[in-house]
């Protein structure tokens, strides 16, 4: 089967990629979960990604940020600052239900500031800032897994402030929230961009893709279809026919 071109604006100004994939793709036996998929991240890029459930999302946030390993094609991650031989830059991910340990608020940090190689003496200030980042300050003593939903996501936010990211990388992280905690969770996604984290997203939420990304990925079976500036995501007319077809699908749902 011949391969879709993927509908692309490039930006006017080059920029030195953190993460770069060259026809990556990623096979279970015979069963092709992402195909030949070409793209870069950049500092400050917002991306979202969409599709159906199936199309890939979840696969390409693990490729991306290195949890899987390619099985043809090539992941690469370049220096912060553009230089060779220069720092890689650090990663972190939010899932859609975060993974705490039997502990306080303030032993589930510690732990992720310790695994993430933080220096002892740079230990507690980054808590005390990570905990006051997210308004998790009153909590500190608390069992992580007795807060609510959305506090639980916002200490998993605590624990990726801490490490101090280039990148973010989050799977459907508002999906299983209410209204009240999808809103303060978005505000701290929100937050982190503006500090200078690139974002890259998955969602099923359409509105929540115009509130926060500047850029969106669209996936179809595998396949990466559209990779457009946001605006032009939602208001071009020669979207490939599946892109088309999503938005008129999934739009009065927003």
């Amino acid at each position: 089967m011949s391969r879709a071109p993927t509908l692309t604006v490039l930006p006017a100004a080059v920029r030195a990629p953190l993460i770069s994939l060259q026809r990556a793709g990623v096979h279970y036996g015979a069963q092709v979960a992402l195909r030949e998929i070409t793209l870069q991240i950049h500092r400050g890029d917002r991306i979202a990604l969409v599709g159906a459930n199936g199309a890939g999302k979840t696969t390409l946030l693990r490729l991306l940020n290195g949890l899987q390993a390619p099985s043809s094609g090539q992941r690469a991650l370049c220096p912060v600052d553009g230089a060779p031989g220069g720092r890689a830059p650090v990663s972190a991910m939010l899932f859609q239900r975060p993974f705490l340990l039997h502990f306080s608020v303030r032993r589930n940090l510690q732990l992720a500031l310790w695994l993430a190689g933080v220096p002892a003496t740079e230990r507690a200030h980054r808590l005390q800032g990570a905990l006051q980042r997210v308004g998790l300050q009153a909590m500190a003593d608390r069992p992580a897994r007795s807060l609510s939903g959305g506090q639980q996501q916002r200490l998993a936010l605590a624990r990726a402030w801490g490490v101090q990211p280039d990148i973010l990388f989050l799977d459907e992280p508002t999906a299983s929230l209410d209204p009240s905690a999808r809103r303060e969770v978005e505000t701290l996604i929100d937050e982190f961009g503006h500090a200078g984290m690139a974002l890259v997203m998955s969602t099923h939420n359409l509105g929540q893709a115009k509130r926060l990304a500047s850029r969106v990925l669209y996936l179809d079976a595998g396949r990466l279809l559209v990779d457009l500036p946001v605006d032009d995501f939602f208001n071009r007319t020669d979207l490939p026919p599946e892109a088309a077809q999503f938005l008129k699908g999934e739009l009065p749902w927003t």
